[in-house]
């Protein structure tokens, strides 16, 4: 039996523009999604109930802001208690711009748009298009998908759905323990006997035991193997500096591979919310600004590698020689190194033990909701860990920030403090510090140390069910050995502070002075959070990834 279609719900007391939105986007979307309409809030809602009731599946709703009884703004908020993932996007007056500002904060508008929309294909399609491409990231038809079955605190179960998500990849994760009659019919229905956790179940049928991400990978239809024999510039890591590198280089006709040991996206990948990124007033997950970004990538022909890992960079006469784990190579005529940053194992007694399995490092949206009606920790004062607690806390009883200063106003952005002051089962504890991860075949606690008292080991356990890490950051630059010069943090040197160093003139070889992001290789540039001085800011790592290719071109005209 089909799937029925998702729903699109346009709402306007105005029969005539009622008519003209409904013919509008039946030519548009009839194929894909069904079209309702209402005349007016009550109605709509009525109808929402309805749906509801019968399983149906909303994934927008598009309503006008000025209809008598209930507005716009009014009949979003309502709708938004039946169907909370559907897209709400307004409809208004030019005069009613600022009621749709505010409805960004009041109902979580997504969009609004100003009447007329004539013509569609340039003032409706387009938005339209986006947002639903959003919502089709989230929505999980029943039983299609991957279907993922492990433990809740099985490290290799964490390493596959974190490594899923990423890659955005729509799956749903059976608990074996917590849902055994679910994984019972899930192991039926694939006719799996001899079941090895965790394992993952494809929608054409095929059953993967325990697979290592490379084989994961390739059942995906994943590329991990270069297919030409040399590039003009290959960008390892993609994080928002190899994204956007990876997008000029290839909309500038340079033969692009982009090279991703896990999963595009990076570190702001994993954010459940970034509200201060230009151009997004009602914020942007990373999960959806890394989807967009690589929807460019591939509209502009660029080859991504994952997952696939980088162990040396090689200089040739020419050239470029990269070597890769698996053993195999590709050579380019110019590098750009957007690997980033990675957070700090917690410096706590135990938390080895329980990586994966309890202590997670920025995987927040990954295992949210594993974390419904539990008690969970969060370490760090960075945007990072905010915007971790406050996605955690809509699905987990209690989120504790444990922060070693007082509290977040010298590291958090100040919209995030105030989200995170306005959030009931949010508590931020100053002055704190975890010393110890304890538990048995869990984690169930966390022992706490007091750092505003004069009592030594001034120590308090706190039980806890989950800690997500965000603390500090070291740069993913273990693997170029001494190839490149990085200062004593790991972090790459370029451009004038090469000429700083006491060695400047044995390592530098050329006439002229390096670039503003190159490295002492001649050809090999750095971008992004893996650079020394870089801001930590999607937007600066957006830009520097986007300069690169600027130096490249440069590069380029010389050999």
């Amino acid at each position: 039996m089909a799937t029925p279609k998702p729903i699109l719900l346009s709402v306007d007391d105005d029969p005539q523009v009622l008519r003209a939105i409904r013919r509008d986007l039946r030519d548009h979307y009839a194929d894909d999604y069904r079209v309702l309409s209402a005349s007016s809030g009550e109605e709509a809602l009525e109808l929402l109930t309805e749906l509801k009731r019968r399983g149906d599946n909303v994934a927008l709703l598009l309503s006008d802001q000025r209809m008598p009884e209930m507005d716009g703004t009014h009949f979003l908020r309502e709708a938004r208690r039946v169907y909370p993932q559907a897209k709400r996007i307004l409809l208004t007056a030019y005069s009613d711009i600022d009621a749709a500002v505010q409805a960004i904060n009041e109902v979580g508008l997504d969009y609004y748009l100003t009447k007329p929309w004539d013509p569609p294909a340039e003032k409706l399609y387009p938005v339209l298009d986006d947002h639903l491409a959003d919502w089709q990231e989230s929505y999980r038809p029943e039983l299609r998908g991957i279907r993922v079955l492990g433990y809740r605190n099985d490290p290799r179960s964490h390493e596959i759905k974190d490594f899923l998500a990423g890659n955005q990849v729509p799956y749903s994760y059976v608990d074996v323990v917590a849902t055994p009659e679910t994984a019972r019919e899930v192991l039926a229905t694939a006719e799996i006997t001899a079941p090895e956790y965790p394992l993952c179940v494809l929608e054409d049928g095929r059953v993967l035991l325990q697979p290592e991400l490379r084989a994961l990978a390739e059942a995906l239809g994943m590329h991990t193997d270069a297919t030409h024999d040399l590039y003009d510039v290959a960008i390892v890591g993609g994080g928002p500096a190899g994204l956007a590198a990876a997008v000029y280089g290839g909309s500038e006709g340079l033969k692009t591979v982009l090279i991703e040991r896990h999963a595009p996206g990076g570190q702001a990948g994993t954010s459940s919310r970034i509200e201060n990124y230009l151009g997004f007033p009602a914020g942007i997950s990373g999960a959806d600004l890394s989807r967009r970004a690589m929807t460019q990538v591939q509209r502009f022909g660029v080859e991504l590698l994952a997952p696939k890992e980088v162990t040396a960079i090689v200089p040739e006469e020419t050239t470029r020689r990269i070597e890769f784990s698996d053993g195999s190579t590709l050579r380019t005529r110019a590098v750009v190194i957007t690997t980033g940053v990675a957070y700090r194992a917690l410096p706590a007694a135990g938390a080895e033990r329980f990586s994966g399995a309890g202590v997670y490092y920025g995987a927040a949206t990954t295992e949210a909701q594993g974390c419904t009606d539990q008690h969970v920790a969060v370490v760090g004062g960075g945007n990072s860990a905010g915007q971790g607690a406050v996605y955690l806390s809509r699905f987990a009883k209690k989120v504790r920030i444990y922060i070693r200063k007082p509290d977040l106003r010298s590291s958090m952005s100040s919209y995030l403090i105030d989200q995170i002051a306005g959030i009931d089962n949010i508590e931020v504890c100053g002055y704190r510090e975890i010393k110890e991860v304890v538990g048995e075949e869990r984690l169930e606690a966390l022992v706490i140390e007091r750092l505003d008292t004069d009592v030594p080991r001034d120590c308090y356990k706190e039980p806890t069910d989950a800690v997500f890490v965000f603390i500090g950051a070291h740069p993913h630059t273990d693997w170029l050995d001494a190839t490149l010069t990085r200062d004593p943090r790991g972090f790459l040197l370029t451009g004038t502070e090469l000429k700083a160093r006491a060695d400047y003139g044995k390592r530098w070889k050329r006439d002229r002075e390096p670039f503003l992001l190159e490295t002492d290789l001649p050809g090999v540039f750095a971008a992004g959070d893996v650079r020394a001085g870089a801001m930590n800011r999607v937007a600066s790592a957006v830009g520097e990834g986007s300069m690169a290719i600027k130096f490249v071109h440069e590069y380029l005209a010389e050999v």
